[in-house]
């Protein structure tokens, strides 16, 4: 079974953004390894028009830009064989930056992710902006204390600073108007007043920083203590804004998947992989026995993919499961042994059960901007192409659930994590998002994912946190 046939619509993508090339008419069929051919530069005459550099520049990043699509499309198309028919998705996305209240009762229509040059790929921010609050004095410290980590990273001291300074103020002047979001006020208080009271030492250790020669070990501790207090403050942002999620709040689920598995909240899953005959995971020439993984499951955006997950994670179905495919896109596993696609168990009465009794569940799209989820179509189905979801598929290790080509309601077990990369994906040409729920992130010990191959085991998989969140069917 070939891959996805939206593998065209990449290569479409790809090539309409680069306005060198045309696109293939509709009847044409795109082949599974396509051969480019690179002309000899001819010789200028005098007649020739004379091209600038920086011309010359923007036409060497459009061809670029169309060679990686091209490369990448290919690569779909002569992807290996599906691990079963649900294994079929798109290894391929990418997310604009928003700096803006991302809430799921929000009213205005925000189109598709990409907009922007910048592309959030903090999994941690993205969490907080998948958040169902709607409180936009939050919104704008979120942005500033964000900054403050890009900065540090980039060197940016001076902007790094700004940024300090402007959340200092911002929590100044805008606390009550951030504690009459929250379900305990109170609370709200502390939490702030505890950020604000890190400011300084970020400020003294990013001010140090500054007195050491660019590169030394000195100005890397004290980038290094910086970068550590900024997480620290972003934590407790976390904290801050999960209180602002109204009391008793879940997230609307139509009453034909009641008798499915639903995640009303997040949950933590932790997951240990291990290479077969004792090999080690090599990340950058470091290595290692075991790969760890922390992952934040969504059920804000995802209830029924995400409770899904959880139950099967609690059950013990992915412990001692095989990783089934890992080509550079993607890692991807939860097919069980035997003739089954997925996990077999007591099917949903709206839903069905597979072929070989999997229980599959429907697919589940959250659209900023809704009050739930749709469910058993895509964005595009129903009309809404372009539009964003709440959780994008922009960070490394970005986690979607496989279904069939073209049946929806079609996954049961299988998943993947993405192996997302902005320079093969840029801003704008997301075709995941709308067509794959996302419904959750790695946000610790994702560059395992860079040497996790096909055959490596999950000795392991536990929900650490949030277990208390999975609610199973009566």
């Amino acid at each position: 079974m070939r891959p996805y046939s939206y593998s065209l619509v990449i290569l479409w993508t790809y090539v309409a953004s680069t306005d060198a090339f045309v696109a293939p008419p509709a009847s044409t069929h795109v082949v599974r390894t396509p051969h480019l051919t690179a002309t000899s530069p001819q010789t200028p005459n005098e007649s020739d028009t004379v091209v600038n550099s920086n011309t010359l520049e923007i036409i060497d990043a459009k061809v670029k830009g169309a060679l990686s699509g091209l490369a990448l499309a290919a690569s779909l198309w002569a992807a290996p064989a599906m691990i079963a028919p649900m294994a079929t998705y798109i290894p391929m996305t990418d997310s604009g930056y928003n700096n803006v209240i991302v809430t799921s009762v929000a009213n205005a229509k925000e189109m598709a992710s990409g907009t922007g040059t910048r592309v959030n790929k903090d999994p941690e921010s993205l969490l907080r902006y998948g958040l169902p609050i709607n409180n936009k004095e939050v919104r704008q410290l979120q942005k500033s204390i964000e900054d403050i980590r890009i900065n540090i990273a980039s060197k940016r001291k001076a902007a790094a600073l700004d940024d300090i300074k402007k959340a200092r103020g911002i929590i100044n002047t805008k606390e009550s108007q951030m504690t009459a979001s929250c379900r305990e006020a109170k609370v709200c208080s502390d939490i702030l007043a505890s950020m604000k009271s890190k400011m300084e030492p970020l400020e003294e250790t990013l001010k140090a920083s500054a007195d050491y020669l660019n590169g030394s070990d000195q100005e890397r501790e004290a980038l290094d203590k910086s970068y550590g207090t900024q997480d620290q403050i972003q934590k407790k942002l976390t904290t801050l804004e999960e209180q602002m999620i109204p009391a008793g709040y879940v997230t609307p689920v139509p009453a034909d998947y009641a008798d499915l598995p639903q995640l009303r909240g997040r949950a933590t899953v932790e997951m240990i992989l291990k290479k077969p005959n004792g090999e080690q995971f090599d990340i950058e020439g470091a290595l290692f026995k075991e790969a760890k993984m922390k992952m934040i499951i969504d059920g804000y955006t995802a209830p029924v993919t995400g409770g899904n997950f959880v139950e099967l994670v609690k059950n013990g179905f992915y412990n001692n499961m095989d990783i089934q495919r890992s080509d550079g896109f993607v890692v991807q596993t939860g097919k069980p042994k035997g003739e089954a696609d997925g996990y077999v168990g007591t099917p949903s009465k709206s839903v069905g059960a597979g072929k070989h009794g999997e229980r599959l569940i429907p697919l589940e799209i959250f659209v900023k901007g809704d009050k739930g989820p749709i469910y058993e179509t895509t964005i595009e189905d129903e009309g809404r192409g372009g539009e964003a979801t709440v959780l994008p598929f922009s960070s490394y290790g970005a986690m979607g659930w496989a279904r069939e080509e073209y049946e929806p309601n079609s996954g049961s077990s299988q998943f993947f994590w993405l192996l997302f990369d902005s320079d093969l994906t840029p801003a704008g040409k997301n075709v995941l998002d709308g067509r794959y729920p996302c419904f959750g992130y790695v946000v610790e010990g994702a560059d395992f994912l860079h040497d996790v191959k096909e055959g490596d085991i999950i000795v392991a998989a536990k929900v650490t946190e949030g277990a208390d969140k999975l609610v199973l069917p009566n």
